[in-house]
């Protein structure tokens, strides 16, 4: 059993169809109940909810995410002050972390009002270039040849031990919550998310033997792109970018920050990846 909560946060995406309405149902159940609901100030005056901007960060027990995947790391993106665990209320399709469907938001509810929930300590990462350019992210970061019509060479060392030079579109460092996401699209392998551990997944790398590998998250990982053309992009978490020029080395470690996503009684995450993923295969007698 976890803390019960006496004040939790939506997060709605506006985007979603249905999904400020489905806010609101939430928000008049969660006050009948005696609990405080906070919201984005933008979106606060719509659903009924008070402004983030009114309460201490700390005080926020449980977030609630209504959308996708992408929903979550947004919020995780911009609001690093805000340490809650979260629950996902898929409105999307395809969600790994935002696993509760809308059909079971109210019994949901009763779980987090409660207390019978755990939370997960799920593995972030951070990097850093040479130019003092930074980032921290939950799913992956994404080194890509951006503007460069052609294979970019990207050399990888793993604390300071050279590993191999990668002739591709660029790679990808996921951590395992991210390892369902763009690095699975690109070949690489799925983590369980309760393991620590690094992905690092070529982007359509010229030699075939070139395979995704598995580091231990203890390791920095530096890329220098030595490739003599324009810059290459970082993205982190599917969002914001910067560049990094020849020459320029990206150094990869684990962040002392955690992601903390709540798992609920009747959820698991092998059955989440079967119908995610539409496996079908059968238990046989």
């Amino acid at each position: 059993m976890e803390k019960k909560p006496t004040t939790i946060a939506l997060f709605p995406n506006i985007q979603k169809q249905h999904s400020t309405s489905i806010a609101i149902g939430i928000k008049e159940f969660l006050l009948q109940r005696k609990i405080r609901v906070v919201a984005e100030d933008q979106e606060a005056s719509h659903i009924g909810a008070l402004p983030l901007s009114s309460v201490n960060p700390k005080e926020i027990d449980i977030v609630i995410s209504l959308g996708g995947d992408g929903t979550i790391l947004r919020l995780v993106q911009r609001h690093p002050e805000i340490t809650a665990p979260i629950v996902g209320i898929n409105l999307g399709s395809l969600g790994f972390m935002a696993d509760v469907p809308v059909t079971e938001i109210y019994p949901t509810l009763e779980d987090l009002i409660q207390g019978n929930y755990k939370v997960q300590n799920r593995l972030m990462m951070e990097g850093t270039t040479t130019s003092l350019q930074s980032c921290i992210a939950l799913n992956e970061i994404v080194i890509h040849r951006a503007q460069n019509p052609c294979l970019v060479d990207l050399a990888i060392h793993v604390d300071g031990i050279y590993l191999n030079t990668f002739s591709a579109d660029g790679i990808i460092i996921s951590t395992p919550s991210g390892s369902t996401a763009y690095s699975l699209a690109a070949g690489g392998p799925i983590v369980t998310p309760e393991l620590e551990a690094f992905v690092i997944t070529p982007i359509s790398p010229h030699t075939i033997s070139n395979r995704p590998i598995v580091l231990m998250p203890k390791t920095e990982i530096q890329i220098q792109y030595i490739s003599d053309y324009e810059p290459v992009e970082v993205t982190y978490d599917g969002f914001a970018h910067f560049t990094v020029a020849t020459g320029e080395v990206f150094h990869v470690s684990a962040s002392k920050r955690y992601f903390r996503l709540i798992s609920l009684p009747h959820h698991d995450y092998f059955s989440t990846l079967r119908k995610k993923l539409g496996w079908t295969g059968k238990l046989k007698a």
